[in-house]
């Protein structure tokens, strides 16, 4: 396995988009990340000319859409812009024969892009075989009388499952949702348990999931209830350790639904157990010691990879307090610290970093944020900077990460 030192910078059809590479044993792994044109403030526009250029880098790379495996579009406008996005996305790959013939696990959330003038920014990742390989890749649907409502969100509610080589399995879902207008609780146990029947129709169980994402509209008002509805549905099936998590301010784009869940699974083809360990780091305690069902990073080896999901991690410190209440700058270097200190006891490093999310509370803060980003050395790779509340009222920033490492 190599991981491409440096990362690509490509301009195209007016977009910029940051491109890291992971050469495996089964297949060629992109993680790229798209924002749109300056020239334009219009979502369609923008939107057109990013899978435009998505579509251009898939090609050179000997790939197209139809190796798209997880896709998420950041919005500014949920309500204004989600529909030209959407009719913009279908009308490219449209024009591209088998563009659209396998449907990636797509995530539309409400959080506007640091760059001004974007109205959309795209994050991907894609799995290309390589030469005399085979990617068998499978669209995975619930029954209709097994979703939470019928929205068009819940009708369009699926997963993807993947066989990597001769010996793995990955499900990737994404905007997976509970019934339109219940509670907190109860729709976090509706988006957790139409999870696990995606994943039982993969031939997988929720055991199996070493990622998880969850956005909230009020994060605020339900970030209790969905820790305890989460802690409840772990201990009904025995869930330990739990996955590495974020859990984030987002607004799911339809009305009525106020949470939305993401997962990434891995196991070994033959249920033999998946080798994964738990990531800790000596500047942070464990998040269950406060209430928060998840760990701070798992590590995984994978078929193609030896991975290390980084959950959300922010200006915590080892008796789980926020650190530096009301200074920015010492909450973003702590938050990067407690980062380095994760990946410090894998061998690794930001240089490993091949995708990155940074949640930021306040836009005023956003030069002082990349300020920070840049001094610590951490960019260089897909990274997409975002405003969005974080758990805490107090907590002002947050950074989650997917990194490689060799075997």
């Amino acid at each position: 396995m190599s991981l491409h030192p440096v990362a690509e910078t490509i301009e195209s059809h007016g977009c910029s988009i940051v491109l890291r590479r992971v050469d495996g044993p089964a297949a060629r792994e992109l993680f790229l990340h798209c924002q749109p044109p300056a020239h334009t403030a219009e979502a369609r526009a923008q939107a057109e000319a990013i899978y435009r250029a998505i579509l251009d880098v898939l090609a050179a790379h000997g790939g197209g859409f139809g190796q798209v495996v997880t896709e998420t579009l950041f919005l500014r406008n949920a309500q204004v812009s989600v529909g030209p996005v959407r009719a913009a996305r279908r009308s490219v790959l449209d024009l591209h024969s088998g563009a659209t013939s396998q449907r990636p696990a797509t995530t539309y959330i409400e959080q506007p892009p640091l760059h001004e003038r974007a109205c959309v920014e795209v994050s991907l990742q894609v799995l290309l075989p390589n030469a005399g390989g085979a990617l068998r890749c499978e669209t995975i649907a619930a029954p209709r009388e097994e979703l939470p409502c019928r929205c068009e969100e819940c009708e369009r509610a699926h997963g993807v499952r993947l066989r990597v080589g001769s010996s793995e399995t990955r499900f990737h879902a994404a905007g997976l949702c509970g019934a339109r207008g219940a509670s907190a609780y109860e729709q976090t146990s509706g988006m957790f348990g139409l999870a696990e029947r995606l994943l039982q129709q993969a031939g997988m169980e929720f055991s199996d999931v070493v990622r998880a994402w969850i956005h909230m509209r009020d994060i605020d008002r339900d970030y209790a209830e969905l820790n305890r509805a989460r802690r409840d549905f772990f201990a009904a099936r025995g869930i330990d350790p739990a996955p590495a998590s974020t859990g984030i301010g987002g607004a799911p784009v339809m009305a009525g639904h106020d949470l939305c869940l993401g997962v990434y699974a891995v196991a070994n083809a033959d249920r033999r157990p998946l080798a994964r360990a738990v990531m800790t780091s000596p500047t942070l305690n464990e998040a269950a010691q406060y209430g928060a069902d998840f760990v701070r990073g798992m590590r995984v080896e994978e078929a193609n990879r030896v991975s290390l999901y980084v959950s959300g991690t922010a200006s915590i410190d080892e008796q789980g307090r926020t650190a530096h209440v009301g200074d920015f700058d010492a909450q973003a270097d702590r938050m990067l610290l407690n980062i380095a200190a994760l990946l410090q006891r894998q061998g690794a490093t930001f240089g490993d970093v091949v995708h990155a999310i940074t949640y930021l509370k306040a836009p005023s803060d956003a030069d002082r944020l990349r300020r920070s980003l840049h001094a610590a050395g951490f960019e260089g790779f897909p990274h997409a900077l975002v405003v969005a509340p974080v758990c805490r009222a107090e907590l002002l920033c947050e950074t989650e990460a997917i990194v490689v490492v060799r075997k």
